[in-house]
């Protein structure tokens, strides 16, 4: 490294150690001596969010407040080609695991109904973590499977899991599709509270009351901004100009976010822990909009809510309405949203930030979901034979390429969503779509998949379509459509079973 960048790098790192974080309330805090030894094997925060856009954060232009997080972005490495699956359960999984959800079975996500979830063959990140010796905290949304106990998160690797197992709940009641979904380590809990307020104090507890001698791993998966559209009304508020309602909404449930974010942060800056930590935040997928759904599906959804009013009458088409019109998100530039393979769906705002390890810029290296893991292993010196290895993981470490100006190899790459699926293998990109027709973009130059060029490099399409099909793809582990049909994962909503923390599968 040359003297100049190493008085540039030296600058950086007493700038950051002065200035973050950026809190919601009050002034930052004084770090405090752990007595932990500093050259120790390093915390691992992850902090994913639910259905934020890429035009959902202020460093992307949002008109979203967002400080917490563009300090992440701005003072760490601004991913700026991170991507997410279309969907939930599909995230999580090549998150936890490295590997492809479809590999997994896992294409979509996982119903409340489903009596599988994650394979339990598949060893994932805390199972990895807690034999490296650390103590591993869950608090937010599992969605990984639960309906038998060793699907669930504390049998999974985590010490300590806080939060709901299913999908989205209400911000207020904590209900899903009927249950109550909120507890602590398998016990149920009647909490009053904003979901994203209780899962910021439970964090802070947590780290808090770690154990101060061993590394800590962190996974915070808050709901938030999930539908269903609930905020305190001071936050609201904050947004009046705001005039979409569901926007507006949406907006303050970002905030929130935001808010619990910087909290994090300057938990982990009072207790010293800053220097010694690797946090990376992410989205699992793109933001929920009207642009995400079809043109007859928006149609059809806005002349019932016309005619019936809200809610509909039926549940079910209820569901499908709010779905369809209620989601607040913006992913422009990109086109479309959560569900879909366009780069609204998949191409989300995410950043790696960790104090005088990480020189702050934007990177404009492929980084993938699946990469996640493999790069936290080589990141924390856990186990080096990580960083290309393509027998443990489908995705690649890329923590030389984040630290370097020149961009490496990026993975193959494959996402599902409900128009099709779409194969990367960077910087082209083939759309099988469920009409049998095929697209392709090439996103360095088209980033916004404006130009199709499948007619002009018909040997290209074809050589993707091969390379897409030679993906492992294991059978679905999903349970039929006429199923949730007949019992909907609704988001929030009277209970009429029991809390799903107390369920047993027949």
């Amino acid at each position: 490294m040359r003297l100049g960048k190493r008085l540039q790098y030296l600058h950086l790192v007493v700038l950051t150690a002065l200035q973050f974080p950026v809190m919601a309330h009050g002034e930052s805090l004084a770090p405090k001596s752990t007595g932990a030894a500093q050259n120790s094997a390093p915390n691992i925060v992850v902090i994913l969010a639910d259905d934020m856009g890429w035009n959902d954060v202020s460093y992307n232009g949002s008109e979203i407040n967002t400080p917490n997080i563009d300090h992440l972005a701005t003072q760490g490495v601004q991913l700026d080609r991170f991507y997410a699956q279309p969907s939930c359960t599909p995230t999580r999984t090549a998150l936890l695991t490295g590997n492809s959800p479809q590999s997994q079975g896992i294409y979509s996500p996982l119903s409340k109904l489903n009596p599988k979830g994650l394979p339990l063959a598949q060893k994932i990140m805390p199972q990895l973590l807690k034999e490296a010796g650390y103590q591993t905290y869950m608090a937010g949304k599992w969605h990984l499977g639960f309906h038998t106990p060793e699907y669930r998160p504390t049998a999974r690797g985590f010490d300590h899991f806080y939060g709901h197992l299913t999908g989205g709940v209400g911000y207020w009641d904590h209900v899903h599709g009927g249950g109550l979904d909120w507890q602590r380590n398998g016990k149920t809990l009647r909490e009053e509270g904003y979901s994203t307020h209780l899962l910021s104090r439970e964090i802070e507890r947590l780290i808090v009351q770690r154990n101060p001698n061993k590394p800590m791993f962190l996974y915070a998966a808050f709901n938030a901004p999930h539908l269903p559209n609930e905020a305190p009304q001071a936050a609201i508020e904050k947004y009046s100009h705001i005039k979409n309602p569901h926007r507006r909404k949406h907006a303050a449930m970002v905030s929130e976010l935001d808010d619990a974010i910087g909290k994090l942060m300057a938990t982990l800056k009072s207790e010293g822990m800053l220097e010694n930590t690797l946090v990376w935040f992410m989205s699992d997928n793109g933001g929920l909009n009207p642009s995400a759904a079809p043109a007859w599906q928006v149609n059809l959804s806005q002349g019932l809510e016309d005619w019936f009013g809200k809610p509909l009458p039926n549940k079910f088409l209820e569901f499908v309405r709010v779905n369809t019109l209620e989601g607040g998100s913006d992913n422009l530039p990109f086109a479309k949203g959560k569900q879909s393979i366009y780069e609204g769906g998949v191409r989300v705002p995410s950043a790696l930030y960790w104090q005088g390890k990480i020189l702050p810029g934007k990177s404009e290296q492929m980084v993938t979901v699946q990469d996640v893991l493999p790069t936290i292993l080589n990141a924390a010196k856990l186990n080096l034979d990580v960083t290309d290895s393509r027998e443990q993981f489908h995705g690649r470490s890329q923590w030389l390429n984040l630290n370097s100006t020149k961009a490496g190899q990026a993975s193959d790459y494959l996402v599902s969503g409900t128009d099709g699926q779409a194969f990367y293998r960077f910087p082209w990109k083939l759309l099988a779509l469920k009409s049998g027709e095929f697209e392709l973009y090439q996103l360095v130059d088209d980033p916004t998949e404006k130009v199709d060029m499948s007619k002009q490099y018909p040997q290209r399409v074809a050589q993707l379509k091969q390379a897409l099909q030679a993906m492992p793809q294991a059978d679905s582990i999903h349970v039929p459509m006429y199923k949730n049909v007949m019992d909907i994962d609704f988001f929030g909503g009277d209970e009429d079973r029991l809390p799903w923390s107390e369920f047993v599968a027949d």
